[in-house]
């Protein structure tokens, strides 16, 4: 175990230090940006446009987009291996594993070991596993990483929120103490859809073992997961699915399921573009004691777009990321890239912004199960592997969401 704990040590410095040169030539390029970029706003100024200085710019912003996306997933490696501890990288449990492989190959499962067994004929798997993916699921879902996850065991969950209530008054030293009003509660179910993948592997590939069987499959399961989780996390409609952050702003089609009501827009008051007096709108639409933890969700080309916007004092609203672990910030809050989130465009909401842990929650419900169907689709061997997860709102106060004008 020490020498686990050693090259884990070793591992995180080498990635410290990657990160480390990676935000020395972000900045690098950042800095060259804002000198190209001045320079051709100065050339319209003067009406003495150059299309090949627009050219140089923007090559510019996509390598700054590209080393800024390589600092992301470093960092995003990092807070997975902080978040679970490394505790994956512990022991096996050999015996479990070994008839979890057995299970793969010849859907042999020994009487000893029915732990891993299920009635309706699957096969939960071992939980070195189970957690592998769920480590990669954290690097490559940026919802994961921002969002609150919660790990439940039984088939939904339910939370309490309180609504305001209470009411009190004065009274002089002798006089009657009426009842005052009592806060009242609500319940809402936070349910799991199920999440599958279906890879297939011939039964010589299986027999013949010249695959690492247990890499390969989480492989196959992290990509398909990764892909729908990060669609139903933005835009799940709450059938079969996750409830999507989007589906939450007014006028949403979950925009009156929580309690505490919608996700509040505000106006871009630009037509089909985001402006800086947007953005610095949109990260002061929230109370100073909502901000502790707040931070943006937008795509790559939205990015690319605020990277070119200044204050009322020229100063670049965008700035890079300049330590390990941080992200680049848009008005001093972090902002990190979400693929799925819409692209700038009249009435679109291409940028969210407040406290997503305590804005929303994703849930997990533990363990991962493979059903092995050796007879559909000879002579493959396909592994019905599923997963179920949930999510929805948790507090629509922690958070706002940018509205582009028509």
């Amino acid at each position: 175990m020490k020498q686990t704990a050693i090259a884990r040590g070793i591992q995180s410095v080498r990635a410290e230090t990657d990160v480390s040169a990676l935000i020395g030539s972000l900045n690098k390029a950042f800095a060259d940006f804002k000198a190209e970029n001045d320079r051709q706003l100065n050339d319209i100024k003067k009406g003495s446009a150059d299309a090949l200085q627009a050219l140089k710019v923007e090559n510019i912003n996509a390598d700054i987009a590209n080393l800024q996306r390589a600092v992301d997933d470093a960092n995003s490696r990092m807070a997975a291996a902080e978040l679970n501890g490394g505790a994956s990288a512990g022991l096996k449990d050999k015996e479990y594993s070994a008839a979890f492989s057995a299970h793969f190959k010849k859907g042999d499962v020994q009487a000893a070991l029915n732990k891993g067994t299920a009635s309706d004929g699957g096969y939960l798997a071992p939980v070195e596993w189970d957690r592998s993916i769920t480590d990669r699921l954290i690097e490559v879902s940026p919802l994961r990483q921002l969002c609150f996850v919660q790990t439940i065991g039984n088939a939904g969950f339910s939370k309490l929120f309180a609504h305001r209530g209470a009411t009190s008054g004065w009274v002089g030293e002798a006089e009657e103490r009426p009842e005052t009003g009592t806060p009242t509660l609500s319940s809402l179910a936070y349910e799991t859809g199920e999440l599958y993948a279906n890879p297939a592997a011939t039964q010589q590939m299986l027999d013949d073992s010249e695959i690492n069987l247990e890499v390969w499959l989480a492989g196959e399961v992290e990509t398909e997961f990764a892909y729908q989780e990060g669609i139903a996390f933005l835009t799940g409609s709450g059938d079969k699915k996750p409830r999507g952050l989007l589906t939450y702003i007014t006028g949403g089609v979950n925009a009156n399921k929580h309690p505490y009501g919608d996700i509040k827009t505000i106006k871009s008051n630009a037509a089909a573009t985001i402006t800086a007096d947007s953005l610095i709108d949109l990260t002061e639409s929230l109370p100073t004691a909502l901000t502790a933890g707040a931070s943006m969700i937008a795509n790559k080309s939205t990015i690319t777009a605020a990277r070119k916007l200044k204050d009322g004092q020229g100063n670049y609203l965008w700035q890079p990321s300049f330590t390990a672990g941080k992200p680049a910030t848009i008005n001093g809050y972090g902002i990190t890239e979400v693929a799925g989130m819409p692209a700038i465009a009249a009435n679109s909401i291409p940028i969210m912004f407040g406290d997503f842990k305590r804005g929303y929650m994703i849930i997990d419900r533990m363990g991962v199960r493979v059903l092995r169907d050796p007879f559909t689709k000879k002579p493959f061997v396909s592994f019905y592997t599923t997963k179920r997860v949930g999510g929805g709102l948790l507090n629509p106060d922690y958070l706002k969401a940018l509205k582009i004008s028509a």
